[in-house]
């Protein structure tokens, strides 16, 4: 991220920030379906470590909108860490690699959620989130492998004609 934003970047950065914020609030409603780890694997593919920029203003808006609590914490890393994962596989090109991220994204959130309330509890507080997450993470798994196969190529294609036109 040494280059400097352009302000056509900028804009289109920002809205894609309050896209993620935006998906995340209308799925709300279900339990740990969602589009967000997706788009960030998409917003990083295309546009590299500058897609730090929509996750945080999303995280933040996160935080103004529900309030900050400990899921705040977890926001702060777990986010930066699908985007750091993307960039080392950043020359692979075929869309099963996509989907397994975002699956296993899904079923991994729990106990990375988990690593904040070993500092927070201690290693029993930790492994009790963890336990209890399951269920809610293999949920977040089956629904973020049935939204990367049904979504990665579309959106792949429109995020990349919409960095051409930036």
């Amino acid at each position: 991220m040494t280059s400097k934003l352009t302000l056509r970047e900028l804009v289109t950065l920002s809205l894609l920030g309050a896209l993620l914020f935006v998906v995340q609030v209308v799925l709300g409603f279900l339990p740990n379906i969602e589009l967000v780890s997706l788009l960030v694997i998409l917003y990083t593919r295309v546009y590299g470590w500058k897609a730090l920029y929509p996750v945080y203003l999303f995280v933040a808006l996160e935080g103004f909108f529900y309030g900050i609590t400990t899921w705040f914490i977890h926001y702060l890393y777990i986010w930066a860490i699908l985007v750091f994962v993307t960039r080392v596989l950043r020359r692979v090109e075929m869309p099963a690699v996509w989907v397994l991220l975002n699956t296993s994204f899904g079923f991994l959130f729990g106990p990375l959620c988990a690593v904040a309330y070993l500092f927070m509890g201690g290693p029993s507080a930790a492994v009790a989130y963890w336990i209890s997450g399951i269920p809610y993470d293999l949920l977040h798994a089956v629904g973020n492998c049935i939204t990367a196969i049904v979504l990665y190529k579309p959106l792949h294609h429109l995020l990349l004609r919409l960095q051409k036109s930036t």
